[in-house]
């Protein structure tokens, strides 16, 4: 079994978790982040890259750069459900492997650490972790925030969000949930949360 104490910290798009995830890295808890970690594998691991060319054709990685084509790719999966499925079952079992490699690497160094990521309930990813922490936020300001952010139209945001599991049915299989909605104040829930962790970490 781990010595460490396996977060996890989820949420729909929009809802911003990857806000919360830093303030506990402010805290001292290390944090790793799914998507980012998954974009680094799928152009640095080359039996990934090779599977994903052969399922998605050589579009898939730019002729300039050799980089994931992400606006090409993004428009092939969003668009069909089964393309999607494809490709988080090529991708999930490397970031997971990664997570799980990377977790052991904080054995002995840090009380718990967290794995930021959209699809944990969505994939393998929840048999993996000790405690989930969802983030919630009402789906106006999710729309609002991803439209900002990734420069999307609103109907591009709801196409997205259709391929993760409802925000109210995901915030209850979580084990604790941080309200990210403009109107309470999110750092005393993360320290309040924070000071369970530490607690639960050292009775595991």
């Amino acid at each position: 079994m781990p010595s460490i104490f396996r977060v996890g910290l989820t949420g729909g798009i929009g809802s911003g978790k990857s806000t919360i995830a830093q303030i506990f890295e402010v805290l001292g808890i290390p944090v790793s982040y799914a998507d980012r970690e998954a974009r680094r594998i799928m152009n640095e691991d080359r039996d990934l890259r090779a599977a994903i060319i052969d399922r998605f054709g050589p579009e898939a990685y730019s002729t300039e750069n050799g980089t994931l084509n992400r606006p090409w790719m993004a428009a092939k999966v969003f668009s069909d459900p089964g393309k999607l499925e494809t490709l988080n079952n090529l991708v999930h079992p490397a970031t997971i492997r990664h997570g799980e490699d990377w977790m052991r690497s904080w054995e002995g160094r840090a009380p718990y650490a967290i794995r930021e990521a959209a699809l944990i309930f969505e994939s393998p990813s929840a048999g993996h972790l000790d405690f989930v922490i969802g983030v919630h936020a009402p789906l106006s300001l999710r729309i609002q925030r991803t439209m900002q952010r990734d420069n999307l139209t609103r109907d591009e945001v709801l196409q997205r969000m259709r391929y993760q599991i409802d925000e109210e049915i995901k915030m209850t299989l979580c084990d604790a949930v941080i309200r990210n909605d403009g109107r309470q104040a999110v750092l005393p829930q993360v320290l309040a949360l924070h000071r369970q962790l530490l607690d639960r970490a050292a009775r595991s």
